[in-house]
């Protein structure tokens, strides 16, 4: 686990923008959970690149005005900054996640640098920013630059991963975190054999050499396996109104990484994980409109503002 001189976290990846026919909001996993980290106290380095471009504008006022740390963001003359296009259909959405994109071309000497001159305690990481082979170059340099817990979020989004990508990413890794529906993705096209959860968790753990398998459910809880053989359980919570899901995965994903660095108890990272996922989903999108959100978590956590 890391330790707890600095708190510093490279977020290796992709920055999107969900564009709707009359806004953009601005996302992707790397970006949200380091916008929670921010406001819990820790330094997050977001290692993406954008386009020259409004959108990059936007994010770099956003993070300057959060008070984040924008020398992982590099500027592409070429691609534009990452989108979504979402598409209104039959009074739903779908979701269209654009190729050719400044984050497939994160560059390798830079992030190299920047590991250097920032010395994460923790790395995270997932698998849409690797569907490029300069990126997947970049994360690797990323990787090689420092001796540290790795974090893999794995966020399937089709049709941009394969096996290949999987089996790399979880090599990669020492803890892994996925919702219940990509751990049975994972188990199919992995063809891993094992019967329920809990024995497809241990045979990836064994089978990757991992320390930790986090498994989220959604409103039924989550549960951890370690490397020991231990697993922490957390029960469904109660109904709360929902208003918006999306995000609510990284905003379990940012307390567990908080909970490393203070040294939380596993149960202890679960439960406060699971309420601020929670929380999150009674507002809508993946990001709270002010930092006012987040105070009451500082308060019963015994935080410090970031």
């Amino acid at each position: 686990m890391p330790d707890k001189r600095t708190g510093t976290v490279a977020l290796f990846g992709e920055v999107l923008a969900d564009v709707f026919p009359d806004r953009r909001v601005l996302g992707g996993a790397p970006f949200n959970v380091a916008r929670h980290l921010q406001a819990f106290g820790l330094h997050p380095v977001l290692i993406t690149r954008t386009g020259n471009d409004v959108l990059r504008d936007d994010l770099i006022a956003t993070m300057t005005g959060l008070g984040m740390d924008t020398l992982g963001v590099q500027s592409d003359p070429v691609h534009p900054t990452g989108q979504v296009q979402v598409h209104m259909e039959n009074g739903g959405h779908r979701f269209e996640i654009l190729s050719e994109q400044a984050y497939d071309y994160i560059h390798a000497s830079v992030t190299h640098m920047v590991a250097l001159a920032v010395q994460p305690e923790l790395v995270y990481f997932g698998t849409l920013a690797q569907r490029h082979l300069i990126s997947r170059r970049a994360l690797g340099s990323l990787l090689r630059s420092v001796a540290v817990p790795r974090m893999l979020d794995i966020n399937l989004r089709a049709p941009w991963y394969d096996v290949t990508t999987l089996k790399r990413s979880l090599a990669q890794a020492d803890i892994l975190k996925l919702n219940s529906e990509e751990l049975a993705q994972i188990v199919r096209l992995l063809r891993l054999g094992a019967r329920d959860e809990v024995q497809q968790a241990a045979v990836l753990l064994a089978q990757f050499h991992l320390s930790n398998v986090l498994v989220t459910c959604g409103k039924e809880g989550a549960w951890l396996l370690d490397d020991e053989g231990n697993i922490i359980s957390l029960p469904a919570g109660e109904d709360i109104p929902v208003k918006d899901t999306v995000g609510a995965g990284d905003g379990f994903t940012s307390v567990f990484i908080l909970g490393l660095f203070k040294n939380w108890s596993p149960e202890q990272i679960l439960l406060r994980a699971d309420r601020f996922a929670r929380a999150l989903c009674g507002i809508r999108g993946a990001i709270p409109p002010s930092d006012a959100f987040y105070a009451p978590f500082r308060k019963a956590w015994g935080l410090n503002k970031g």
